[in-house]
């Protein structure tokens, strides 16, 4: 990494190019001094990076792209044009703490997503796990986290304190309630308005959102065993359709045979959320 020193002139102030600035920073960039920079980043024209920004190997970062506030990104990121990350928090209770944006490596970022740092109401991070492919013009709310190798279409919007586990998938256009959980390896279809907790391994579509049959073609197509597969089918099927109940469903599954790991999380994910409010597990931290 290298630190960005101020111009002699205007020390503190962001400057239009920087001394012995890294391979590949475009003449236009604005970047502030104590950005951190590795050696091989690119970035590109009309870049603003603010003072507490760190940009890991091999990021690439394309024109009217702007860093503010703290904001640590990995290596290898790709991201677009005219994304804003780290902006101010849109909640009329921050009070201008420095929280931050945290994101991991191999992501690509598409044109116009918009990815906010955290309020004071957690633990002051917004963060974007590894191998993520954010689709133009989605936004990423306060406190948002995000797992690993997540697929968000375009013009998806999250609220803020959502969570999205790792290998989940939401298709264009999706609204998340804040405070929502997105469970791995779920697929939520374009057009849905997600009001409660969507379970994992589960296809949801509707407004509200609702599962409809489980995920079979993410969960084939990431390696998983097909009795597996047959087993999250039957919870399905006991859960959605005959109604049993968590524990009843428990108590079948682990009779035939059924209560496998993926299973289980599936039933203590349904636990979790019959324990919050309005479907969403996580609603207590907020009343908090």
């Amino acid at each position: 990494m290298r630190m960005v020193e101020p111009s002699a002139h205007d020390e503190g102030e962001p400057v239009a190019g920087i001394v012995g600035r890294p391979p590949e920073i475009h003449p236009s960039a604005i970047v502030e001094a104590g950005a951190r920079i590795a050696d091989d980043v690119r970035v590109g024209a009309h870049c603003v990076i603010s003072s507490g920004a760190v940009i890991g190997r091999g990021s690439v970062l394309a024109n009217n792209v702007t860093l503010s506030g703290t904001v640590v990104v990995g290596e290898r990121n790709r991201i677009f044009a005219n994304c804003v990350i780290g902006g101010e928090p849109q909640d009329v209770s921050y009070r201008g703490t420095d929280t931050r944006v945290e994101i991991g490596h191999d992501n690509v970022i598409r044109e116009g997503v918009t990815i906010n740092r955290a309020s004071e109401k957690e633990e002051g991070v917004t963060s974007i796990g590894s191998g993520n492919f954010l689709m133009a013009a989605c936004h990423v709310a306060h406190d948002c986290r995000i797992g690993d190798q997540v697929i968000i279409a375009n013009g998806t919007l999250l609220g803020g304190h959502v969570r999205v586990h790792s290998r989940a998938s939401l298709s264009g256009l999706v609204a998340v309630h804040h405070w929502a959980t997105i469970g791995g390896w779920s697929f939520v279809a374009g057009l849905s308005r997600v009001l409660h907790d969507v379970p994992p391994f589960m296809l949801c579509e509707g407004s509200p959102a609702r599962p409809r049959c489980i995920n079979v073609v993410a969960l084939r197509r990431g390696g998983i065993a097909q009795p597996v597969i047959e087993a999250i089918s039957e919870a399905h099927r006991l859960l959605y359709r005959a109604k049993v109940g968590v524990e009843p469903a428990r108590e079948i599954l682990r009779s035939q045979a059924m209560l496998v790991p993926q299973v289980e999380e599936l039933l203590e994910f349904l636990d979790r959320q019959q324990q919050g409010r309005h479907g969403r597990a996580r609603e207590g931290r907020r009343a908090a």
